[in-house]
């Protein structure tokens, strides 16, 4: 980990007496990073091995994946807020340790729902270990590296989700699926030490003055986020009762929650944050961003296999580019943020993202692997920007002690999106192909499906390429009449 940062020649530090610690501690919350992405990606892999295991069916070992990536989504914002109240680094310390014990306990578990279990206590340290992070960016670095290191940490996010199923595989095959939580126990050692001995010291104020975390508020959320993200996961796509009950529950649970955040004495989300046009377009666009993204994982595999024909084998070695693309850009990316600025690489990420998607959008099949790849290429490249620029100016106009909740919003909106991607754009994708058997349907509706899913992404893009610049121009006013 450490020859990686150190070949990528960030040079973030403020002196030369600084540079070690920062590049350890900058070590330290790379791997926190790449462990949460990694226990989001190296479970899939081990699904049909948990049906054998524990004679269950697909549907029951599902929850293994569910159960980490609920727990993640309901409770990443509230774990940045107490961040900030009882301190970073302790929390974080905490997080890891949990994330550890939790995949100790996953490795040993007996019973599928003694695994379940683990998963969401698993879940619980991701979600601490993904919002504290980004948080600590501001303390570590100057402020104009800032870029650098958010660069950073998308790339180590990026490659933990594309390590996770290649890694799961060689796991499994050597020894057995226990193995992929076992993994975790050394890395989450050696990320609590590097932790420990380098991030800075809490700077606390007198104890009346702390805020403290709003129970009521945080369940409110948490229950609000559970029904969405059941709503948007249950019955693959399709709209059924239940769903519609649940989209309701978080409807009013939504209501609610902001009606108790508007006379809270220490609300978990200060709203009035949000009457800052560029904080609330910036969350926007990352929740729409996300499913552009989305759109991509849901649709390729389909499109690889039915329309180009290709086998298991050849379509997750094309799958993979995306990701690759993504580890191999975000450092860059971050040294072009720093160098041309946040609004201006927002733009061309989100351009970017516009072209790749129109170009699939356009795509005949005779283009072939070597046009999807090419595509897919474009838009993990302007993502990567992107998330970059937009992450980046996100935290640089937070005060610190709101970054590590703003942290957690940025972390939920990007999760809201892919889910919500999963669930809309796989449900366009089969309707636009003309059937919900799609590996049953013709190669060329699949190719139509394709496209026209892919041409609504182009507008998803757009419309965020106008919440940016929109935001941007409202700032602007708003500054000028403030004179």
């Amino acid at each position: 980990m450490k020859t990686f940062i150190e070949s990528q020649d960030l040079k973030i530090a403020a002196t030369a007496e600084q540079r070690p610690s920062v590049r350890w501690a900058l070590t330290g919350l790379s791997l926190s990073m790449l462990l949460s992405s990694l226990g989001t990606s190296i479970a899939n892999v081990a699904l049909p091995s948990l049906t054998r295991a524990f004679s269950a069916s697909f549907q029951e070992v599902q929850w293994v994946v569910l159960a980490y990536l609920l727990a993640i989504t309901t409770l990443i914002v509230s774990a940045g807020r107490l961040g900030d109240i009882v301190g970073r680094r302790r929390l974080l310390q905490a997080g890891i340790l949990i994330f550890t014990l939790a995949s100790i306990a996953g490795g040993v578990s007996t019973t599928l729902g003694m695994l379940i279990a683990a998963r969401a206590v698993q879940g619980l340290g991701a979600a601490i270990m993904m919002a504290l992070t980004m948080a600590f960016v501001g303390e570590i670095v100057p402020k104009e590296k800032t870029g650098s290191a958010m660069g950073l940490l998308g790339t180590m996010s990026a490659i933990g989700t594309a390590l996770g199923p290649s890694l799961g595989g060689v796991l499994i095959a050597g020894w057995s699926w226990r193995s992929i939580f076992f993994i975790n126990v050394p890395l989450g050692i050696v990320a609590f030490l590097l932790v420990s001995l380098h991030l800075p010291g809490e700077r606390r104020g007198p104890e009346k003055e702390r805020p403290h975390l709003d129970p009521l508020g945080t369940m409110l959320l948490a229950m609000t986020l559970t029904a969405y993200a059941l709503a948007m996961t249950l019955g693959r796509g399709h709209l059924g009762t239940l769903n519609i009950v649940l989209l309701l529950g978080a409807a009013v649970g939504f209501a609610l929650f902001l009606q108790v955040e508007s006379k809270a004495a220490s609300p978990l989300i200060q709203l009035s944050l949000f009457r800052d046009p560029r904080l609330s377009a910036n969350l926007a666009m990352s929740g729409i961003v996300s499913t552009v993204v989305m759109t991509t994982l849901v649709v390729g595999p389909f499109y690889l296999s039915r329309a180009l024909g290709l086998d298991s084998a050849m379509v997750g070695m094309v799958m993979s580019v995306g990701p690759l693309v993504a580890a191999l850009t975000g450092v860059p990316a971050g040294r072009i943020v720093d160098r041309f600025g946040t609004q201006r690489m927002t733009l061309v990420g989100l351009l970017g993202m516009s072209g790749g998607c129109l170009i699939q959008s356009l795509l005949p099949m005779a283009a072939g692997i070597g046009g999807y790849i090419t595509a897919i290429s474009i838009i993990t490249a302007g993502y990567a920007l992107f998330q970059t620029a937009n992450n980046t100016a996100v935290m640089s106009m937070i005060a610190p002690e709101n970054r590590g909740v703003m942290s957690g919003m940025l972390n939920l909106s990007r999760n809201l999106g892919l889910i919500t991607g999963a669930s809309v754009m796989g449900a366009l994708f089969a309707f636009a192909a003309g059937s919900t058997h799609l590996t049953q349907v013709p190669p060329a509706d699949v190719a139509a499906g394709m496209r026209l899913t892919f041409a609504v992404a182009v507008g998803l893009s757009l419309v965020s390429f106008a919440l940016a610049t929109g935001s941007h121009v409202m700032a602007r006013r708003r500054q000028e009449g403030a004179r």
